[in-house]
């Protein structure tokens, strides 16, 4: 990768870090080179050195600038790049569609990444910027990570467009996270009433590990349209880490009996994940409630007949139909 942003202070510096954390190899930066003599460097080497692909990241604008878009037509003449992909915010609606516009008609572009499309635009400048340029949307960008970046699929984005979810998407991503194993294991657990606070922190920590929370529920059918209850229920990353902190504040014999945990033992816990002791009660009430509820659900036969007893405030009704050849989780 090599950058040609010689504007934004460290950009090309901020390059150089996310190719050392993912293990790509940048283009030695050279104070004061010139885009065009970048880019031509970085051809270079890449022959040299026997690289199959070369990454150019031009500047950013978050508006057509004539100057830059000179650059970027100068770019391209001197190295007459394979792809040319528009990277744009599916936030910026009208703009976003102006700017792809632009750089068909002067650059020529041969796709576009749309980042930003697990908030709440969900995708829909995907369609007007494929009208207005006749190129296909490549990637789609559902977080900030650098495993965050989907394939597009026009199914899936016409769902998300329509409130209708991503089923295969969510189970996707659950399955790069999380081990087949121990989510039988501990599945097996919650309906036999065998469920601990250890068994809640790792399934936190799988949580956490797929992406933004808020971006996941959107990816569940129906409850796009439950923005406000959503909203009101306070779902939140930042709330998710502290629960994980309150449990890993707890010792072992705590997580796997929770009758241990009396006054003075909750504020040691409470000082322990810097929170207070209400933080720690509702914790373990949930934790109660989500025993309570996966024991009920264990006695109606959940693991036979695939179907869920119904969540409180969300209603009852069992399982989304998965996608064909898909098998379910609970047979």
């Amino acid at each position: 990768m090599a950058s040609l942003d010689i504007y934004r202070p460290a950009a090309q510096q901020q390059l150089k870090q996310l190719g050392e954390q993912n293990a790509i190899a940048t283009l030695p930066i050279v104070f004061g080179e010139q885009p065009v003599a970048i880019a031509r460097r970085a051809m270079q080497t890449g022959r040299a050195e026997g690289y199959d692909v070369v990454m150019l990241d031009t500047a950013g604008r978050l508006h057509i600038d004539q100057t830059l878009m000179n650059e970027v037509q100068q770019v391209r003449d001197a190295v007459s790049p394979g792809e040319t992909l528009l990277v744009t915010d599916a936030m910026a609606g009208q703009d976003a569609v102006n700017v792809a516009r632009e750089f068909h008609d002067k650059v020529g572009i041969t796709g576009i990444v749309l980042t930003r499309v697990d908030g709440d635009a969900r995708g829909g400048a995907a369609l007007s910027m494929k009208a207005v340029t006749n190129t296909p949307i490549k990637f789609l960008g559902v977080g900030e990570k650098i495993d965050q970046l989907d394939a597009f699929d026009a199914k899936r984005v016409a769902g998300s467009i329509l409130g209708q979810g991503d089923v295969v998407g969510l189970v996707e991503r659950a399955a790069q996270v999380i081990e087949q194993e121990e989510a039988e294991k501990t599945a097996e657990k919650m309906l036999k009433g065998q469920f601990t606070l250890e068994d809640m922190e790792r399934q936190i920590a799988q949580l956490r590990k797929m992406g933004d929370l808020k971006g996941l529920l959107g990816m569940i059918p129906g409850l796009g349209k439950m923005k406000q209850q959503i909203a009101d229920a306070d779902f939140d990353d930042k709330k998710i880490a502290r629960q994980q902190a309150i449990i890993q504040s707890m010792t072992l014999k705590e997580r796997r009996n929770p009758k241990l945990l009396n006054g003075s033992r909750r504020k040691r816990i409470a000082a322990g994940a810097g929170v207070q002791v209400s933080e720690v009660n509702r914790l373990l009430k949930q934790f109660e409630m989500m025993s309570k509820m996966m024991k009920k659900a264990g006695k109606m036969g959940l693991g036979k007949t695939g179907k869920f007893p119904g969540l409180p405030g969300l209603g009852g009704g069992g399982m989304p139909q998965l996608p064909p050849g898909m098998k379910s989780p609970f047979k």
